[in-house]
């Protein structure tokens, strides 16, 4: 990755209403793709982890007093450089007390038909997950333990939640996660020989006695009201994690993550 000029062409912006300043504001605080495809990142991690996975920063902020960060980041060559004087930027982030840096980045594309053809796929499907640190930490746990990637049915959290992006750890960046409707998914999953398991916590097969070595999507119920009964009906099997403890479910991305780790286990 070629590195540009680090203070060639810094542009000072002196206004709240500046175009770019009110894109990333926007993006940060929908949680969207903007407009034109960017996706919002705040803090110096997340640049960090957007340039090694080899996305284009097309727009990097930067407020007054720290251009000595420039010299740390291998920026990618026609990265528009912006200083913001400390109000602006704050005007345009979204942490109480944020880090002197943000950005906006141009992510991958993926499809459902590119998630569902790798080989031998290990699949989480999020039915509803609300909370933007379980499905960051779902996909965190997902490209650990080498999962194909990530579905998000409708009622899902948008993975470019600014919260969201932060569980992952940049693994958002790399790992394929895509929308689809269970209408859709169905008939894919089925089409491909995947088998649709369904996590529940009564009359479910425990974990370590399914077979998860076979090309499988795992369905993750929302955070409350777990998994509809129209979509567990649909799926082929239902998996449980069998706890010992008095204790009547899991939190979401703790369970993803078990399971995770013993499909990784079974596939060694």
């Amino acid at each position: 990755m070629p590195a540009a000029s680090n203070h060639a062409h810094i542009r000072i912006v002196q206004s709240r209403q500046n175009a770019r300043v009110k894109e990333l504001r926007a993006a940060l605080r929908q949680g969207e793709k903007t407009a034109s495809g960017l996706i919002a990142l705040e803090g110096r991690h997340l640049v960090e982890e957007a340039l090694r996975s080899r996305l284009r920063i097309a727009t990097l902020f930067v407020r007054s007093g720290n251009l000595g960060l420039l010299n740390q980041l291998r920026l990618q060559a026609g990265t528009e450089i912006l200083e913001l004087p400390p109000d602006i930027f704050s005007s345009a982030v979204t942490t109480e007390s944020p880090q002197p840096i943000a950005a906006l980045a141009e992510a991958r594309l993926f499809t459902l038909e590119d998630l569902l053809a790798k080989p031998h796929p290990l699949i989480i499907v999020s039915a509803g997950l609300q909370d933007p640190g379980n499905l960051g930490a779902i996909v965190r746990s997902a490209e650990a333990f080498a999962a194909s990637g990530i579905i998000a049915l409708r009622g899902t959290v948008s993975i470019w939640n600014p919260k969201t992006l932060r569980a992952s750890s940049g693994s958002a960046f790399r790992l394929p996660v895509v929308s689809a409707s269970g209408k859709d998914l169905f008939p894919a999953l089925h089409s491909g020989g995947i088998r649709a398991i369904a996590t529940a916590v009564d009359r479910a097969t425990p974990a370590q006695q399914i077979d998860l070595a076979q090309p499988v999507a795992l369905f993750i119920g929302n955070e409350g009201s777990g998994l509809s009964p129209e979509l567990a009906s649909q799926c082929d099997d239902r998996i449980t994690i069998p706890c010992p403890g008095p204790v009547e479910s899991l939190n979401a991305a703790i369970a993803a993550s078990i399971l995770l780790y013993e499909a990784s286990r079974q596939r060694r």
